[in-house]
């Protein structure tokens, strides 16, 4: 079992969906957590009616501090994804075990306006590009993990562009 935390500054939307991506798509062999460093204190209605359009559950989530997985009674983690440009430029905590610590960018969904249609389908396209990306990393396979260019590999999957929108 691996342990992944999807980070955002937020944590009300992108990485919310991360976590329950891993959850579905990882098949038991992922446990996911999801974190922001600064985070809203509430999950966007949007992610969790995503989640739900999608056939996943959009219960028990809630939006908390990267700090919660920094001390030393936190989960081991074995990789920290952030997913936004934000988190990924801040001084990250000193994570328990050193994991590989990638960087995936997506759009912010939270932030379009407009009426549920439109909101919905940017929340769709995060969803869409985070379970992509997901799924290549899962075709990579456990050893990636301890490989000597994993780290390389990982962070390529956030680097390819999403030309299949």
């Amino acid at each position: 079992m691996r342990n992944v935390l999807i980070v955002c500054t937020a944590n009300s939307a992108r990485s919310v969906l991360g976590e329950a991506l891993f959850r579905h798509l990882g098949q038991g062999k992922f446990q996911s957590f999801s974190a922001g460093s600064t985070p809203r204190g509430s999950v966007n209605p949007d992610a969790l009616s995503c989640l739900e359009r999608h056939g996943l559950s959009s219960d028990g989530f809630r939006s908390k501090s990267w700090d919660e997985f920094a001390g030393h009674e936190a989960p081991k983690m074995d990789l920290i994804i952030t997913v936004c440009d934000s988190a990924a430029g801040e001084s990250c905590p000193v994570w328990p075990g050193h994991p590989l610590v990638v960087h995936w960018g997506i759009p912010d969904p939270a932030g379009v306006e407009g009426d549920d249609d439109t909101r919905g389908a940017a929340f769709d396209l995060a969803y869409k590009r985070l379970e992509r990306r997901i799924n290549a990393m899962l075709a990579l396979g456990d050893s990636v993990f301890t490989a000597e260019d994993g780290k390389a590999r990982l962070n390529a999957i956030g680097a390819t562009a999403d030309t299949q929108d």
